[in-house]
């Protein structure tokens, strides 16, 4: 147990270095935007990834800027998870999921300035949590919901594996295999509640407490569906050369065929997509998803590529 420990706490550290009713969906978030658009712009949500917190001046608070800097009068708030910069930096590693994704509704929910709806952008695995929101947190309106790396069909790897020993890599994935449903890691440990083994889909699929929840994977909750399909956008930026999400097709929402780890399937080719359990299908043929990429590694872009893509496109 000590070496299973051991060996998710270096896990988590290397991280640090993540028809008509479709009109009228479509009809009722464009009068959202529009009636923001004549008053003032509609406000923004960010949540930031693991090793981050809200406030820090050289990443959130660059964002926080640069998108105020750009939208003038724009509200943006940078969700804080818990009482300050501290706990919100350590719960992105040792706060249960579903918790945060509870507090961050709350937040939400409480903060009037967001009452006539948001959008929403969730860095590295920000994205998949802010995904939840939208999922289960319908009131108040997320808008756009863009997704800078995250990780929604989660993750199954070492991230930045040194060098090319595939030998080492395969014998910390067994390990963390070893211990990643072990009940107390999945009510603790973050990374843990969005690992997804390909090779044991039987045991994520009964015990992963978040991702195989928002996926649909266990039971299929109809309101997740129909929640996903009120955004107007959904937003996906994949890093073409991340070093740290592995695969990094997760991004897109592909993933290792199931039973081994090689092959991998385009989102179009999975089974979330086919059977059409949270309407990425009928998001992706009414034009509401889209698919950005960088070609850098993980959450490395610059100021001009997220005015282009981002701010002027989907926050404007």
């Amino acid at each position: 147990k000590m070496a299973t420990s051991s060996v998710f706490v270096f896990l988590s550290l290397a991280f640090l270095v993540s028809g008509a009713r479709l009109n009228e969906r479509n009809h009722k978030a464009d009068k959202l935007t529009t009636k923001f658009s004549a008053e003032s712009p509609l406000p923004v949500v960010i949540w930031h990834g693991m090793g981050d917190s809200c406030c820090n001046p050289l990443s959130m608070g660059s964002i926080k800027s640069l998108i105020e800097r750009q939208v003038k009068g724009v509200y943006v708030r940078s969700l804080e998870i818990g009482n300050n910069i501290v706990e919100d930096t350590e719960n992105g590693f040792l706060m249960n999921v579903n918790d945060q994704i509870t507090m961050a509704c709350n937040k939400i929910g409480n903060d009037s300035k967001l009452a006539g709806g948001y959008n929403a952008i969730g860095f590295s695995q920000g994205g998949q949590f802010l995904r939840a929101v939208a999922q289960r947190c319908p009131s108040p309106a997320m808008v756009n919901l863009i997704s800078v790396g995250g990780q929604h069909q989660g993750v199954y790897g070492f991230p930045k594996c040194p060098g090319d020993n595939s030998t080492l890599c395969e014998m910390v994935r067994k390990l963390l295999n070893y211990g990643a449903y072990v009940s107390f890691v999945q009510n603790i440990l973050v990374q843990a509640e969005y690992w997804q083994d390909p090779l044991n889909l039987d045991e994520y699929h009964k015990k992963s407490v978040f991702l195989a929840d928002i996926n649909q994977e266990r039971t299929v909750n109809p309101a997740y569906k129909a929640n996903l399909l009120k955004l107007k956008n959904l937003v996906l930026v994949k890093f073409l050369q991340d070093t740290m999400v592995e695969p990094r097709e997760s991004e897109w929402f592909g993933f290792y065929a199931p039973g081994q780890d090689k092959i991998i399937l385009n989102m179009n080719d999975t089974a979330l997509y086919k059977e059409d359990r949270l309407g990425l299908k009928e998001l992706q043929s009414s034009g509401r998803l889209h698919f950005l990429s960088s070609n850098t590694d993980h959450l490395q872009f610059t100021e001009e590529w997220f005015i282009n893509n981002v701010i002027n496109v989907f926050l404007k």
